[in-house]
């Protein structure tokens, strides 16, 4: 009887941190807002509250953790 073909599985946790835009550049959420955020100014707050990207040292490292995205 032949051997199913190992398969990759999505890392939960990666699924969960990351996001993969339609050009294939990966998203992630700043941190630094969970709380003490009332000694931060509002411009840092505003710039904290938007997606940055993933660094390009990392992003093979992420993609490989994402086998589907």
């Amino acid at each position: 009887m032949p051997r199913a073909i190992a398969r990759r599985k999505t890392k939960k946790s990666a699924s969960k941190r990351f996001k993969v835009t339609a050009t294939g550049k990966i998203m992630r959420r700043k941190p630094g807002l969970r709380h003490l955020a009332s000694s931060k100014s509002s411009k840092r707050k505003r710039k904290l509250g938007k997606d940055g990207q993933v660094h390009e040292t990392m992003v093979d490292r992420i993609k490989e953790c994402l086998p589907f995205a």
